[in-house]
């Protein structure tokens, strides 16, 4: 398979008023933060949160009418899976989506909204093709892949014809890479018009499949990641030889990456990135010195994530950054002790979250009782003058994991 700069061309036009033509903007407060020049694509701001929007619509436009009246299958952790149930629905065409048992719900729910029927099916992606592939074959469905196909690596690489063209300055393109489809559209296009511009892919730690692809070694992949739209344990074979001849580089990130990620554009840009399309801060948080002075195109690739999932998150971010945190403090069993440390905390301006009173902790005398707070401070610092005021009353305070 060879896609060209004239298919991703071609299919600028086919999908042209049917996908959002992105943002792509300056964030002066990430390149603060990260020491690169960092100018943001927001894939998440398509109809359906997502980059998949684009190759979906070239795709399907180009069934025959045959292919049409049988309807497309397509196996998907969310993101192919709504762009391809929702172009399916303008063009009223069937659509059946086969995902992981373990896809987020908020997935699960807007797919079907989109008219689609969904299976749940296999532990990861992998599974789930090999599910789609026997439905496929039983139903005399069209098999749409999520990623190894021309027509939707020529979709994606639209992308990349947006970047050439607007007129903003970069030597590197980051980029969420899974099964590769993407990447490989955008390589295509970039090396093309800017051929001086380094191509990166970033995965994740748990599921290096492309990067061992691409080396022709054995991969080991698997665990829970927040970045399941890129937890992929097979690349695709096309994608595989677009990347081996263009993509420059492939990073590796772990998962506390992907959080902070994910944190730094709710609360810098007032954008919601789920992990996958998180991706490319990630990479630039986890290795500055390999982005440090650079002119970088990172691609926000998708935004559909599980708000429950979003709020662990946030409060996660927040423990690491000090402003949420435990303590215990230990206090003679008498009436007023609890109102006592309460009032201290008060009046440092903190804000106490939770709080458990025990008795029966083997850690204290009998005559004692135990008291753990999970408190809110406005920084590490303030965090330090609410334990201080505590201890002036003559307590031990006992910072908590």
């Amino acid at each position: 398979m060879a896609v060209t700069l004239s298919d991703i061309e071609a299919a600028a036009k086919v999908i042209a008023g049917q996908v959002v033509e992105t943002p792509f903007l300056l964030s002066r407060t990430l390149s603060q933060i990260t020491g690169a020049r960092v100018m943001i694509k927001f894939e998440n701001l398509q109809f359906t949160a997502s980059f998949k929007d684009r190759g979906a619509a070239n795709r399907l436009a180009s069934l025959t009418s045959e292919e049409r009246a049988r309807g497309v299958i397509a196996n998907s952790a969310g993101n192919h899976a709504q762009g391809l149930a929702y172009h399916a629905q303008r063009l009223a065409i069937p659509a059946t989506i086969v995902m992981p048992e373990m896809t987020p719900f908020t997935k699960v729910k807007q797919t079907q909204g989109f008219g689609a029927r969904v299976v749940l099916k296999g532990r990861d992606l992998g599974e789930a093709g090999d599910a789609a592939h026997k439905i496929a074959e039983e139903e005399g469905l069209v098999f749409v892949h999520p990623y190894d196909d021309e027509k939707i690596i020529a979709g994606q690489g639209t992308i990349g014809l947006e970047l050439a063209a607007s007129g903003l300055d970069f030597d590197t393109v980051v980029v969420p890479l899974g099964g590769g489809g993407l990447i490989a559209g955008i390589a295509v296009a970039v090396k093309a018009l800017k051929p001086g511009v380094e191509i990166i892919g970033v995965e994740s730690e748990l599921f290096p499949a492309m990067r061992a692809a691409m080396t022709a070694k054995p991969a080991q992949c698997g665990g829970a990641t927040i970045a399941e739209g890129i937890a992929v344990p097979r690349p695709g074979k096309f994608t595989t030889e677009i990347c081996r001849r263009l993509v420059d580089d492939v990073l590796l990130v772990p998962e506390a990456a992907f959080e902070r990620a994910i944190y730094l554009l709710l609360t810098i840009e007032k954008t919601v990135a789920e992990g996958a399309g998180a991706a490319g801060l990630a990479a630039l948080l986890h290795y500055p010195e390999r982005f440090r002075g650079r002119k970088v195109a990172m691609i926000l690739a998708g935004g559909n994530i599980d708000p429950r999932l979003l709020s662990s998150v946030i409060l996660r971010e927040l423990s690491r950054d000090g402003r949420i945190f435990k303590i215990a403090v230990s206090i003679d069993d008498l009436p007023g002790q609890l109102s006592r440390v309460a009032r201290a905390i008060g009046d440092a301006r903190g804000s106490i979250l939770e709080v458990q009173h025990s008795r029966l902790s083997l850690d204290i005398t009998a005559k004692q009782t135990l008291l753990e707070f999970l408190l809110e401070a406005r920084d590490p610092e303030h965090g330090a003058e609410i334990c201080g005021a505590i201890e002036k009353l003559g307590l031990a305070v006992k910072r908590m994991s």
